[in-house]
């Protein structure tokens, strides 16, 4: 046993410590989370579903925890504004793994909506949470999870009953800040009752020098007609290492779409699992990921369709450069009895260098027989001929290679349903392909120079 025996020996010396600071509904997963862990332990890349993300080297170095909850001398509401033109968002905050209260400016949201800190909202409305907080995330599957349901002791919940739509798109900042080396393990949780809708954008960002591994497990549930967008921004250090597990359930005739940008990152490691169980489910996975220097990026997707006349879309992008290495591997499982399935996976890379890698490795089983179903990968470089083509007419050839670049990723920024998102997004990855600052210009922690 090697890293993670000082987590099992953390965890038995503090159990008591942790759960003091987080909520009873959080606390009741946490030793059978680890007794999960403690049996499989970090995985290696011998491991199928982490070969190309060494997990236990990432947990090998000392990092602090904050068990205790302290506060971190931060106020985000000073230090990011968000001038994205013309985008109103409800906005809240996560200051390592903590929800951020003080100061917070309450949003006017419909009757019966909750969104907040996990821990507060497990605290104050227990009877709404404890069917759905770590069913999802099965800790005997994935040590991650095990290790994350163990540890974590706060994150961020929206809660939206039967018909309500919010108009008003809510905004999750995740701000990393610490003097020490820390992990963070963070939860979200986002159910959405019968004819619920609700748009979510979380975005990532760290201050300071430190290095962080985070950790998080998030759980959705769409019950019947429900609809969510769900918008995901890393915009971190090259020192950051982030471990992201999503679980998402799929009533019927629900709507799910999932977009997940990294732009500035370390190493990245993103598993999204989706379970389609209700007929006429519909769920659209979408990526990008920039890449230079050492960067690492492993997006890793799961989606059964478990009955009838489901719809699942992936497309995924990469832009590697240097030595920077990208992993896309996408699994779809058509059960048995799930007739009429219409299914389709893209994912097209483009390697700048020739010390990139990419890894593909798309799958489909397929056990029904009336369904559509197809899949696709592609690893190259830029086009020659056009590059020589906007040359011949008077574009330079960095900026010929740019406007290829932009017009690869470009399909999956259209996905998004948010113009001013949408606007913004190309202005951040212009910004990123001129290698220039590349920070989203909305905090003084990252002001672009």
């Amino acid at each position: 046993m090697g890293a993670e025996k000082q987590y099992i020996d953390l965890f038995a010396q503090s159990e008591e410590l942790i759960n003091v600071h987080s909520a009873p509904l959080l606390n009741e997963q946490r030793s059978e989370a680890m007794r999960h862990f403690a049996k499989m332990g970090f995985p290696d890349k011998k491991s199928e579903r982490y070969r190309y993300t060494d997990v236990e080297q990432l947990f090998a170095p000392d990092y602090g925890l904050n068990l205790k909850q302290l506060d971190v001398d931060a106020n985000p509401y000073e230090a990011f504004k968000c001038d994205v033109p013309n985008m109103s968002t409800a906005l809240y905050f996560i200051v390592n793994d903590s929800f951020y209260e003080t100061n917070k400016v309450s949003a006017e949201l419909p009757e019966g909506v909750l969104v907040g800190g996990l821990k507060d909202i497990a605290e104050k409305h227990p009877e709404i949470l404890k069917k759905y907080y770590a069913q999802l995330a099965d800790v005997s599957k994935d040590p991650v999870t095990a290790f994350n349901t163990a540890f974590a002791q706060d994150g961020f919940c929206i809660y939206v009953p039967k018909g309500v739509v919010l108009d008003k798109a809510i905004q999750l900042v995740s701000i990393l800040r610490s003097t020490i080396d820390l992990i963070v393990n963070r939860r979200i949780l986002i159910i959405l009752e019968e004819n619920a809708q609700a748009r979510l954008l979380v975005c990532d960002h760290t201050t300071g020098t430190a290095q962080f591994l985070s950790t998080q497990v998030v759980e959705v549930f769409a019950a019947d007609n429900a609809k969510l967008e769900l918008y995901e921004i890393e915009e971190t250090s090259r020192t950051n290492t982030r471990i992201s597990n999503m679980y998402i359930h799929q009533a019927q005739n629900s709507s799910v779409h999932v977009n997940g940008m990294t732009l500035t990152n370390g190493t990245t490691r993103n598993t999204v699992d989706v379970q389609l169980v209700g007929r006429g489910a519909e769920v659209s996975l979408a990526g990008i990921a920039i890449e230079d220097t050492n960067q690492h990026v492993d997006n890793h997707t799961y989606i059964n369709h478990k009955t009838t006349d489901c719809t699942s879309r992936e497309l995924y992008k990469y832009v590697l450069n240097d030595f920077s290495t990208g992993a896309f591997t996408g699994r779809v499982v058509v059960s048995p009895g799930a007739q009429r399935t219409l299914s389709q996976q893209t994912n097209n890379n483009l390697c700048l260098s020739k010390n990139a890698k990419m890894y593909a490795q798309p799958q489909l089983e397929i056990y029904a027989d009336d369904v559509k179903c197809g899949h696709g990968a592609t690893t190259g470089q830029l086009d020659e001929a056009a590059l020589f083509y906007m040359q011949q007419r008077g574009i330079s050839q960095k900026e010929a290679r740019m406007l290829l670049m932009f017009a690869f990723v470009n399909e999956v920024i259209d996905t998004i349903s948010m113009e001013e998102l949408k606007e913004r997004l190309h202005y951040l990855i212009e910004k990123r392909f001129r290698g220039e600052l590349n920070k989203c210009g909305s905090c003084s922690n990252c002001k672009l120079e």
